[in-house]
């Protein structure tokens, strides 16, 4: 029987630097039956340049690039608040960190798993921080390279650190002809690891499927509104349809069976009616 895959709501920054709307994310994503929801972590001064962030941007938080990332940066106080949240949920929270910084100021959490970003794939100095933590790490191969994520797993199997691969396309949103998703399989021959998938496509009908050719972890992002502020927002599943696709999944150990050739008895009532025997 086909083992149920790892569920996880990427909430990332789509709460906007609103405490409210990630809580009503994870609401939607404990209801809808998945196994964790991921945020993202940044120290923006170390993460980009001075001449980035200097840089003229409107949004919500002023006009520079620096005030939009530091707005929709969540502190101490949110994560303090989050993590006493998701245990009163029952549901798992953990965070991509995109500095050495942001990962150290994760474990004071003592969270079950890590996640590398793909953007971060190539960063050893961050991924020798988080292998050398043994937690169980998911690690996305979107815009990478076989040697880049060779390397990548060097690390962590010289570290004796468990992880899976996820299969992903780096795309926002990512169309659904670029899913190729025959590198699920790939990957799983070449490094002889779990392999998951990690989508940024609008709709539903990819995920499912690579659920159904085994991939082993699912990760969505999701919204309350794809309309909302925000880059991540149009790649983001709104919370009825992520609802759908977890229901979705959970009925694929059933849907793929157990491969025997078995006939039932509403099968057997059809043939003694269609066949007389």
């Amino acid at each position: 029987m086909m083992k149920q895959p790892f569920i996880i709501a990427e909430i990332g920054i789509n709460h906007n630097g609103d405490l409210k709307i990630a809580k009503d994310l994870i609401d939607w994503a404990a209801q809808a039956g998945a196994d964790a929801v991921k945020f993202q972590k940044r120290t923006v001064e170390k993460v980009y340049t001075k001449e980035e962030l200097d840089r003229y941007r409107e949004s919500p938080w002023g006009t520079t690039n620096r005030e939009q990332k530091m707005g929709l940066e969540f502190g101490k106080t949110e994560y303090d608040e989050i993590d006493a949240y998701c245990k009163g949920k029952n549901i798992q929270w953990f965070a991509s960190a995109w500095d050495i910084d942001s990962q150290i100021f994760l474990r004071q959490y003592n969270l079950k798993y890590n996640k590398v970003a793909s953007a971060m794939l190539t960063n050893m100095e961050l991924l020798n921080a988080i292998a050398e933590e043994k937690r169980y790490t998911y690690i996305s191969t979107g815009m990478s390279s076989f040697e880049e994520i060779d390397a990548a797993v060097d690390v962590f199997r010289k570290a004796d650190c468990p992880f899976e691969l996820m299969h992903c396309n780096s795309t926002y949103p990512m169309k659904n002809e670029d899913a190729n998703l025959a590198m699920i399989a790939i990957l799983r021959e070449r490094y002889h690891c779990l392999v998951g998938y990690s989508g940024h496509e609008t709709g539903r009908i990819v995920s499912f499927a690579a659920a159904a050719l085994g991939a082993t972890s699912i990760e969505r992002h999701i919204t309350l509104d794809r309309s909302m502020y925000g880059s991540d927002q149009p790649a983001s599943l709104e919370v009825t349809d992520f609802y759908k696709l977890v229901k979705d999944i959970r009925a694929l150990p059933a849907i793929i069976g157990t491969g025997e050739k078995t006939l039932s008895e509403a099968e057997m009532a059809v043939r003694k009616k269609l066949r007389g025997c």
